[in-house]
């Protein structure tokens, strides 16, 4: 009898996880789909050169972790509480910042992550915002830091 009750649940389990797939393919683009999916540069980069976090006005939070290499971002890499459309933001915005430079970093518009995501839904803009928005606060502590050491030395 319990073998029943695993099977049916099972299936219902299967029935829900297949729905949503389907609503996903419905609202997101084949691009965030796939950095969702399978999200690149997740985690934690001990002994960061720079780092930032913020938490959204959506209850998800997000960090920001960057290794340089002179004036070069060399890595970048992030991790979130959120949702599919947050694990893709962060994905795709580490790719597109890592290799540039620390000043051109600090032009990445949430309009450029939106491009390069192929176009999200409206109810998940804010997921671009929470981006964009950890990237710049982890630029900010690097001028504040930078600034902090040009008037102690």
């Amino acid at each position: 009898m319990e073998q029943g009750v695993a099977t049916d649940y099972d299936r219902m389990l299967d029935e829900l996880q297949r729905e949503i797939a389907e609503r996903e393919e419905e609202l997101y683009s084949d691009v965030v789909l796939r950095e969702a999916r399978s999200p690149r540069n997740v985690g934690a980069i001990p002994d960061a050169d720079l780092h930032g976090v913020v938490h959204g006005w959506c209850g998800d939070t997000m960090e920001i972790f960057i290794r340089m290499n002179g004036g070069t971002i060399k890595e970048a890499t992030f991790v979130t509480d959120g949702c599919s459309a947050t694990l893709a933001c962060g994905s795709m915005l580490t790719q597109m910042v890592t290799g540039m430079r620390l000043e051109e970093a600090e032009w990445v518009l949430p309009e450029d992550l939106i491009k390069s995501l192929e176009g999200l839904p409206e109810e998940s803009m804010h997921c671009v915002g929470l981006a964009v928005s950890t990237l710049q606060n982890a630029l900010f502590n690097w001028r504040v830091s930078e600034t902090e050491q040009d008037d102690s030395g």
